[in-house]
């Protein structure tokens, strides 16, 4: 016999380290380690990948540019994706005011990102999350899913991609940004 026949499957694995009560809350969402989620108030679908390696999610964004409204920084960009029904390229322009700023450090030196919130929908709940804007073009996931927004959303399955159907509207549940920073 082999190793591979006394391992655990990956998913057990994971839920048998987890609190019983944590377990319980999340067993109703299972996402892979890609989905495909909507921008909400667009309708566009994209593919997320969902990255437990990053704390921040992040939107490709470009034309990104900083401007005051009534005293407050705001920031203005476009996200221009290839949705994933039909494989048009569209592109929307978007302003929000901006939450908060991001420094990363990384062998390239110091980068200053803005971070707005953005609504989209994942399986069938709409989620206001933080996102950093950046030029992903040349990523192969025009978004990534970071911890703070996995934490909402439930177990990862890294064998699985594809495992939830992003099908929001008027009536799905609504979870509206917390203020977590840390």
């Amino acid at each position: 016999m082999t190793f591979r026949q006394f391992a655990l499957p990956p998913l057990l694995a994971v839920a048998l380290l987890l609190p019983p009560l944590a377990y319980a809350q999340s067993t109703d969402h299972i996402l892979g380690w890609v989905e495909k989620i909507q921008i909400t108030g667009w309708g566009v679908e994209v593919k997320a990948k969902v990255d437990s390696g990053a704390l921040t999610s992040s939107m490709h964004a470009t034309s990104i540019e900083r401007f005051d409204r009534d005293g407050e920084e705001w920031v203005r960009f476009i996200v221009d994706v290839e949705d994933e029904r039909d494989g048009e390229a569209v592109e929307k322009l978007y302003e929000r005011p901006l939450y908060r700023n991001v420094i990363l450090r990384g062998a390239g030196g110091t980068d200053r990102r803005p971070v707005v919130l953005m609504e989209v929908c994942i399986g069938s709940a709409v989620y206001e999350e933080q996102f950093s804007l950046e030029n992903r073009h040349d990523m192969n996931y025009p978004v990534l899913l970071g911890r703070r927004t996995i934490q909402h959303l439930g177990l990862i399955d890294v064998t699985r991609t594809f495992v939830t159907e992003a099908r929001c509207d008027e009536d799905s549940p609504r979870y509206t940004f917390e203020g977590e920073d840390d």
